[in-house]
């Protein structure tokens, strides 16, 4: 295990599936571990807080954000700390409430729509996963994620939202978020994603990496060029980490936006999820924002229409 610290006609065949490979597993999913997690605490939490108090102040992010990552031979996991300027109350009410993690997902370039619905006592969200350019949900893949408030304390929220399965051959997907208080103002945030995925979905990893996804980057650096200039880690660590930063970034921006009317809140949503990413444009640069506004007004739109059906 390796860790680091802050991603013919034959052959036109071939260059189809590794697309499909590419947008299915790389840019989509928020997965879990095997077997989900037991809740450490508050006080875990605010003793890694503790632990990195530095690294938060002084990063590659320039922002008080942290970022862990691990890849094992069939499972790949991302961690990110960081600090909210809100109270864990206001954190607390926002995320805990299902629907909302729908507000959340859909500012992601590759998520088309989200949708909650409850069946028998358990409450079910769904992302459909696509490319970065528009599609109809009906087109991107759907996964299942089982939203579960795994502890709920005065002073700590852990949240996990996991699915079993995912397109090929992955497994045990999972979103994370843990928060507690520092003051009465601030907080610290702790968000996971994370999957598992077998020999086959390696493979298809490989090839997609040695071809489109040589040039992507994630953010944890591995080396310093001639002149002192990051190198950042590629490969698919590094896809998983930008795709973890995508959506802290969504849990921020859905936090800000809340200040606002609620007939303002998704313009302003979009509009500042472009802005956060855009200042990294290494890792996290996919489309221009007219393009990305214009395609998130016509996905929006098809997710209030799905989720209209659902709750029929």
């Amino acid at each position: 295990m390796q860790k680091i610290n802050i991603t013919a006609c034959s052959s036109r065949v071939y260059l189809y599936v590794v697309t499909l490979v590419a947008a299915a597993v790389f840019f989509l999913y928020g997965s879990a571990q095997a077997v989900e997690w037991l809740s450490p605490g508050g006080k875990a939490l605010i003793d890694k807080y503790h632990s990195i108090k530095t690294n938060l102040k002084k990063n590659q992010f320039g922002i008080p954000v942290y970022l862990e990552s691990i890849e094992e031979i069939s499972s790949l996991h991302v961690d990110i700390f960081g600090i909210f300027d809100y109270s864990f109350e206001d954190i607390r009410d926002a995320f805990q409430v299902p629907a909302n993690w729908c507000d959340i997902a859909i500012l992601h370039t590759n998520i088309k729509a989200s949708t909650c619905t409850e069946k028998v006592d358990q409450w079910q969200v769904t992302l459909y996963n696509g490319l970065k350019t528009y599609q109809p949900p009906e087109d991107a893949f759907a996964i299942n994620y089982k939203f579960r408030v795994l502890s709920q304390q005065p002073d700590y929220l852990h949240i996990s939202l996991f699915a079993d399965e995912g397109p090929l051959f992955t497994k045990n997907h999972r979103l994370g978020f843990e928060v507690a208080p520092l003051d009465k103002r601030t907080a610290f945030v702790h968000f996971t994603y994370s999957y598992n995925y077998n020999r086959l979905g390696r493979m298809a990893i490989k090839t997609y990496f040695a071809t489109f996804g040589r040039n992507k980057k994630g953010f944890s650096i591995v080396a310093t060029d001639k002149k002192g200039n990051p190198l950042y880690l590629g490969g698919v660590r590094g896809s998983v980490e930008r795709n973890a930063v995508r959506y802290y970034f969504a849990l921020q921006t859905y936090m800000d936006s809340l200040k606002l009317p609620s007939e303002q809140r998704f313009e302003k949503r979009i509009n500042q999820w472009y802005d956060l990413t855009a200042r990294y444009p290494i890792q996290l640069y996919e489309l221009d924002k007219e393009d990305y506004l214009a395609n998130k007004h016509r996905e929006y739109t098809n997710q209030i229409t799905l989720q209209s059906k659902s709750a029929r």
